[in-house]
């Protein structure tokens, strides 16, 4: 087992659990309970290779309908619903999940640990050297980012679902917590099929991969500014929050009342 490959499919995940980790300004969460849902992450890996593995069954026969259904409905529905539930069983009862920011740093953490070792899985699994560091340098700069931005953008609603907006906005729990698993999903399969169209479409079609290419770097830019007004949303309710020692009464159970009225 190469040491360079494993280096470079492990370390950025770590520079961006670090960096989240930083982020979180008012009380820093266990590192036990941090590794719990880095494990939680990795593990949820395995019910959604199973679903993408029947959903791919599916796959409609036209080019870029199948790259839009690979990146939606395979990709980004099967991967977000089970980060988002192994999420749910990892923290949500936590008493340590205990302020608005909390809900981005566990959400990250998920995410961070299902791309490690999916990265191991894309980088281990090519057969030449330089194809496998080709693989894991392009996934070191897009594709685990992207899952920390997908955590970043699950984990402010989650934390909505538990504390609420604070904006004087009456919604339910379960609002927010569907907001969760939607807002995410619909970002990653924007991400996936940006790249998985041009790859069904096949050979001769430089032009539309190119403007592909270049939109999903525009994407990839958008979500940044998404992901750091969020995160500095968050930051701002935790001050607040530390400040002013608020109470939260919301129940425990974010399905109440649930409501598909998003």
């Amino acid at each position: 087992m190469n040491i360079y490959l494993i280096a470079i499919a492990v370390l950025p995940v770590l520079l961006l659990a670090f960096v989240v980790y930083r982020q979180d300004k008012y009380e820093k969460e266990p590192l036990g309970k941090l590794i719990k849902a880095f494990i939680f992450g990795a593990l949820s890996i395995i019910p959604a290779g199973i679903m993408e593995s029947i959903l791919i069954q599916f796959t409609p026969p036209f080019p870029v309908v199948s790259g839009a259904y690979t990146g939606y409905v395979v990709a980004g529905c099967s991967e977000e619903l089970f980060k988002l539930l192994f999420l749910y069983w990892a923290v949500w009862k936590s008493v340590e999940f205990n302020e608005y920011f909390d809900g981005i740093v566990y959400a990250c953490f998920v995410s961070l640990g299902f791309a490690c070792f999916e990265n191991l899985g894309y980088v281990m699994g090519q057969e030449v050297f330089s194809e496998a560091m080709a693989t894991g340098t392009m996934r070191a700069l897009l594709s685990v980012p992207g899952h920390f931005l997908f955590g970043v953008m699950m984990g402010y609603y989650f934390s909505l679902a538990k504390f609420g907006d604070q904006k004087g906005t009456q919604r339910r729990p379960s609002h927010y917590m569907l907001m969760a698993f939607v807002v995410p999903m619909l970002l990653h399969g924007t991400f996936d099929a940006l790249l998985m169209i041009p790859e069904s479409m096949g050979e001769g079609q430089t032009a539309v991969a190119g403007v592909l290419f270049v939109l999903l770097i525009w994407f990839d830019i958008r979500m940044w500014k998404w992901g750091i007004h969020r995160i500095r949303r968050l930051q701002e309710l935790s001050q607040q929050q530390s400040e002013n020692g608020t109470p939260f009464d919301l129940p425990l159970n974010p399905f109440e009342g649930f409501t598909w009225d998003v």
